[in-house]
């Protein structure tokens, strides 16, 4: 399929990559889907996000897996999703007509309810103008398309019998079944309902070790038909149990509906297929989503970016435990053809920690507190040398070993595709900061620490106390493998050592930044702290090294490790972002102003946006470029907007670079890892660390704006 530059889309030829921008992202905080703007689910794991997934398109165009819903004419097509709510809808329009398909994983109005979560995908179609051929076609690809499937075409016996006889098509892998559904129905009066058959589909020249499901519609004006993909319940119910109009009503179906074909009770996980349930689960999933953003306490400038980004952070969080992944896509690049892609559906401290303090910012004290008992849990199983790992599974494991799956082409030839993080076990100190900042804003707007989870954090302090004169391999660092060749090893030994260690000023930092707060729990919470004297020495050490051993006297900024002063790494923009150092210090001012210059003049900032460093100049063994990397550039706005206060001119380009920034979101207002020199979203999207620090740059620039700088100086 081949789209133009106006968005007029033709379906006549071979489909090719869309971008990773041209994707909109739902969920029900157990997985997500990514799905294109041409109708079509690119990536999705089942049943949780580091479930082997059964789509993956966007990683591989023939056998990576699709679930494609589009027209077979030439269209336009727009996307947007519902107000305030992760339900998405696409929108195909030509002259001839306007077709709708809306997307989203159902959600009950509260997580409390009695009623089960139903793992179930809905992708409703509709015409609401015209005429419109469409083609659906199911073809999974079970475990990362590496295991065979069958299909059997079946009677549905979800449905009411008074709504005709219909056949679903059930899909069987050795670990997993899937089973796709449908119900038609009329929204107009004297307007029949769409006929729809279910055929198979043969893709296996394609690559797809099993058969897919396909139908061809032609739907006109107030014609719908939802399909309903899901997982087959197992469980069998209880015999010879008789239908209560209780137990109906729980169900959304009738009490004869509920009895129709069987003597005995359904699961409450199978209700009979409705279109009255289905429309009950839409309007209770869109309203699960409203409810939930209106108790954002957000009344600042670019209110609906913010909150965009506060709907998407909700997608990335694994209720069951508490857990936040830090994407819910895996190995994506961060430069079309090159091997930096990464699988990111883990749990990392860092990106959790941060992701955790955007949204106390905005009052959702509640995942706060979630995640808080999520990382109690991981302090209860440290290490044995007392230190933790820097990314968890979802379900709080360790082991994340990482494979790389040779048969899949990568996105647009980006090879090699990964699951699982080598990088799991690296020592990167500065997560020690992150956390001990989150567990301090958590405890302070959430649930107060009790005394038991007081020792298990002074334990950690403690660690950090113990380790901030050691190199480590800080925030950047990606994950090591074996070398394959000679010709490779001997290449390597002319390059800087792979996972090299150094004392890095961003670690340094946030080593500070533990002992920091832990020395505020202490004092505001009146904790008992027997190494307070040694906190105090450790952390007033630590600023010291930074202003000494960080410091380039001829550069005049502060460089990226004590080894290398000269190399500039726009990491150091944290400084004032977690109170380390006065935005206004002349030593911060200058380095900033430094980071702003283009790579050509020494800098790190190209067209608004910022890279995270020189790759010519700090090389990390990876190879290959990358493009600027959203999360720099974000720290650099609010940066500005603090030095700003003081100096006009930076906040006037705090402004700037902000609203540059905006215009790199993409149709729905997603942002993804990075931004290639042409514009392009790179990376993993969509990329939780981005809409954090979305989310922290927009209020600190309106507060900015909005407070008088006698105020600001005292905050």
């Amino acid at each position: 399929m081949n789209c133009a530059k106006m968005n007029v889309c033709d379906p006549s030829g071979d489909r090719g990559y869309n971008p990773i921008s041209d994707h909109a992202l739902i969920g029900n905080l157990r997985t997500a889907a990514l799905i294109s703007i041409d109708g079509s689910v690119e990536s999705y794991c089942v049943p949780n996000f580091d479930s082997p997934s059964i789509f993956a398109r966007i990683l591989d165009k023939d056998k990576g897996g699709h679930f494609s819903i589009t027209p077979t004419v030439p269209f336009t097509t727009k996307q947007n999703y519902l107000p305030s709510s992760n339900v998405l809808q696409t929108k195909f329009l030509n002259e001839q007509g306007v077709v709708s398909v809306t997307d989203f994983l159902p959600r009950q109005k509260d997580s409390s309810s009695e009623k089960p979560l139903l793992f179930w995908m809905i992708r409703r179609v509709e015409v609401v103008r015209g005429a419109f051929p469409i083609r659906m076609e199911c073809a999974p690809a079970f475990n990362y398309a590496r295991d065979p499937h069958t299909l059997e075409f079946i009677p549905d016996d979800s449905q009411s019998k008074g709504r005709g006889t219909h056949e679903k098509a059930l899909f069987k892998s050795r670990d997993l079944d899937l089973d796709l559904r449908y119900v038609v129905e009329s929204t107009l009066e004297n307007v029949d309902d769409p006929k729809v058959r279910l055929k198979k589909l043969d893709l296996t020249g394609q690559g797809h070790l099993g058969p897919s499901a396909v139908c061809d519609l032609v739907l006109e004006e107030g014609q719908r038909v939802t399909f309903v993909l899901r997982t087959p319940p197992t469980k069998a119910t209880k015999p010879n149990a008789v239908p209560t109009q209780e137990k109906a009503e729980e169900l959304g179906v009738s009490l004869e509906a509920l009895a129709i074909g069987t003597s005995k009770l359904r699961a409450l996980d199978d209700p009979i297929l409705t279109k009255e349930l289905l429309e009950r689960l839409f309007l209770s999933t869109n309203t699960y989503w409203n409810s939930w953003i209106r108790r954002s306490t957000y009344q600042g400038s670019w209110k609906e970016a913010v909150h965009r980004s506060a709907l998407a952070l909700k997608l990335l969080i694994y209720e069951p435990t508490g857990a936040v992944i830090a994407s819910p896509t895996f190995s994506l690049p961060e430069f079309i053809g090159g091997g930096r892609n990464w699988y990111y559906s883990a749990s990392w401290i860092r990106d959790s920690s941060f992701t955790l303090y955007a949204l106390i910012r905005l009052g959702f004290t509640e995942e706060a507190n979630a995640y808080t008992e999520f990382i109690i849990q991981r302090l209860k199983d440290k290490n044995p040398d007392g230190s933790l790992q820097i990314m968890y599974t979802i379900h709080g494991g360790k082991d994340l070993e990482e494979i790389e799956l040779n048969h899949f082409d990568g996105h647009k030839g980006s090879k090699p595709v990964r699951i699982g993080n080598g990088a799991a076990d690296h020592l990167q100190l500065d997560i020690y900061g992150e956390l001990m900042d989150c567990i301090y804003l958590g405890q302070k707007y959430g649930r107060p620490l009790s005394y038991d989870t007081w020792v298990q954090v002074r334990e950690l302090v403690d660690y950090v106390v113990a380790q901030y004169n050691e190199p480590d391999l800080s925030i950047w660092s990606v994950r090591d493998r074996p070398l394959r060749s000679q010709v490779e090893i001997v290449t390597q030994c002319f390059r800087e050592v792979r996972g090299k260690k150094r004392h890095f000023t961003y670690s340094k930092i946030m080593m500070w930044v533990a002992i920091d707060r832990g020395l505020r729990l202490a004092d505001k919470r009146s904790l008992p702290c027997p190494n307070r004297l040694a906190w105090f020495q450790a952390r007033d050490d630590i600023y010291e090294q930074v202003m000494h051993k960080s410091w380039d006297p001829v550069q005049q900024s502060f460089g990226q490790c004590y080894e290398e002063t000269n190399v500039l790494d726009s990491a150091v923009l944290i400084m004032p972002l977690v109170f380390f150092i006065q935005p206004s210090d002349p030593r911060f001012v200058s380095t900033l102003k430094q980071i702003l210059k283009t790579p050509q003049r020494g800098g790190l900032t190209s067209n608004n946006l910022v890279y995270r460093y020189d790759v010519t100049k700090s090389d990390d063994g990876v190879g290959g470029g990358e493009g600027t990397f959203c999360l720099c550039t974000l720290w650099c706005v609010e940066a500005l907007a603090r030095a700003g206060v003081y100096e006009p001119a930076l906040l006037k380009r705090a402004m700037s670079m902000f609203e540059d920034f905006l215009l790199f979101s993409n149709h729905v207002g997603l942002c993804t890892e990075e931004i290639s020199e042409a514009g392009e979203g790179l990376g993993n999207a969509v990329q939780g660390f981005t809409h954090v620090t979305l989310i922290s740059a927009a209020y600190n620039l309106s507060r900015t704006m909005q407070a008088p700088a006698s105020l600001l100086a005292a905050i």
